[in-house]
């Protein structure tokens, strides 16, 4: 299970810092937050915004978008965000999203709470697996690769 963390934890920094070259075209000042922190990934001082960057790529055969709110126990991911922006990354799209716009989603589509333990993992998360052509219809923005 180590060995598929930490292959994790490296597609998910490729994807912070794919996401950061793409917003420092446009505000040169931003930077990836360095080490572990929960509330976002990527700040941006020109405008005083922050970003959250998820790597998905098994919403490509799945369909669904993990939207996290507890891991071990402990709130995680959406419930302690302070991102402005979430972007969901795979090799298929990227996609911008506000997190309150996530909740709305949860919320009107009933979308249920499950409880499981991801692959790499070996403690128990709740998530939300929100289906992805939702979260595409009510994103700021979607880039197809």
């Amino acid at each position: 299970m180590k060995k598929a963390f930490q292959k994790d934890l490296i597609r998910g920094s490729k994807a912070e810092y794919y996401i950061l070259n793409q917003v420092k075209e446009r505000y040169p000042k931003a930077r990836k937050i360095e080490g572990y922190f929960k509330e976002y990934d990527i700040i941006v001082p020109e405008v005083n915004k922050t970003i959250e960057v998820k790597f998905d790529e098994m919403s490509l055969t799945t369909g669904n978008l993990v939207v996290e709110i507890e891991f071990d126990g402990k709130p995680s991911a959406l419930s302690t965000t302070k991102a402005d922006y979430w972007v969901f990354v795979s090799s298929k799209f990227d996609i911008w999203i506000r997190p309150e716009t996530i909740r709305y989603c949860i919320e009107k589509y009933n979308i249920p709470l499950r409880s499981f333990v991801g692959d790499g993992d070996d403690k128990w998360k709740k998530a939300y697996l929100v289906p992805t052509w939702i979260i595409k219809q009510k994103c700021i923005k979607h880039k197809s690769k």
